[in-house]
């Protein structure tokens, strides 16, 4: 592994003209693993870091959280509502900036209250998140955005002025534009311009941003999202639009070109946070050949997808290509006897 060395000269992100709280870590490490490259079929292959930003045990959420939660407290609010999977990165990642600010935390996690308390379900408590559940797995129904309201309103109630996080939502312009960074710390770690970006894509945010990033910056960078949870159909389009709002709320004009974003759903295996035999392969393939710790749900399944347009031929095998390590750990300990079973014996 060989970590490049970041340029700091470097002019200010587009979105740092945006509120930002200092919450995470950045900027992350971009770093060389030639034996993983090897093994996937890259011949010119970094890792972007985002797993180290800190926050919460790390991952690119702390970066969604420095812009969405400093608008919260610039609009007078002192508590947080949000919502999400019983497994969210995102929750957990919120209930720590939460509790390093001092507000309240309420958290509507979709299920029936009886997952057990591991992975970031586990987090969420010991970081001291009030949960509530709904028993529904689509984040775009009608009835999420009424439970959240009333959610919130048992805050008001206790004389608290919650903000409502709903990243499908208002919320995910600004967490597009929080990611116009990490397309910025790429271009300035990289020794020359990424042929391609691949990373997992849930809500597609991130992957929005880093395409009105490079847009912004003026970068031929091609994103590679790979969905682990909605067909290319629905999110594609939700990427390019996030893409363009990000800018506009930063008062950028730039061209967001949809041949830049292939979105492939290959991937998403049995289900959203289910693991695949794809995705415990590749992570078993990162943990052997570069001591790297994915998922199952998100990262392992994006790595999959990389190898597999490798493969294929979609990412040339000498394509300078970036691989965003979104983070994720704690999911890869709350699918632990499936993961421990992928391993075979001892």
């Amino acid at each position: 592994m060989t970590a490049t060395s970041p340029d700091r000269t470097a002019s200010p992100a587009p979105e740092r003209a945006l509120p930002r709280l200092e919450l995470a870590s950045l900027p992350t490490p971009l770093q060389r693993f030639d034996r993983l490259a090897e093994a996937i079929g890259s011949g010119a292959f970094l890792v972007k870091r985002e797993d180290l930003s800190g926050l919460g045990m790390g991952g690119n959420k702390a970066r969604q959280l420095e812009i969405i939660l400093a608008e919260a407290k610039r609009t007078g609010h002192d508590a947080i509502v949000t919502t999400a999977a019983a497994q969210s990165n995102f929750c957990r990642t919120t209930a720590a900036a939460c509790a390093e600010l001092g507000w309240p935390c309420a958290l509507l996690l979709r299920g029936d209250g009886t997952a057990p308390a591991v992975g970031n379900l586990l987090l969420d408590r010991l970081f001291g998140a009030e949960i509530e559940w709904i028993d529904t797995t689509d984040p775009y129904s009608e009835v999420v955005g009424e439970r959240l309201e009333a959610l919130a309103e048992k805050l008001r109630a206790r004389g608290l002025r919650p903000f409502t996080i709903r990243l499908p939502g208002a919320t995910g312009a600004l967490a597009a534009a929080a990611a116009m960074s990490l397309a910025e710390e790429i271009l300035a770690e990289a020794e020359a311009e990424p042929h391609w970006c691949a990373l997992a894509a849930g809500s597609g945010l991130t992957a929005a941003g880093l395409l009105a990033g490079f847009a912004a910056a003026g970068a031929q960078t091609k994103v590679l999202a790979v969905s682990v949870q909605q067909p290319a159909s629905f999110i594609a389009p939700l990427i390019l639009r996030r893409a363009e709002e990000a800018l506009a709320l930063c008062s950028l004009s730039a061209d967001i070109d949809p041949d830049r974003l292939v979105v492939d759903d290959r991937h998403i295996g049995p289900g959203y946070g289910r693991p695949s035999p794809a995705s415990l392969q590749a992570l078993m393939v990162a943990g052997r050949t570069a001591g790297l710790v994915l998922d199952p749900a998100y990262t392992g399944k994006a790595l999959a997808g990389l190898e597999a347009n490798l493969a294929e031929g979609t990412v040339a095998a000498d394509a300078r290509t970036v691989f965003v390590h979104t983070g994720g750990a704690p999911s890869l300990m709350a699918e632990a006897p499936r993961v421990a079973a992928a391993l075979g014996p001892a």
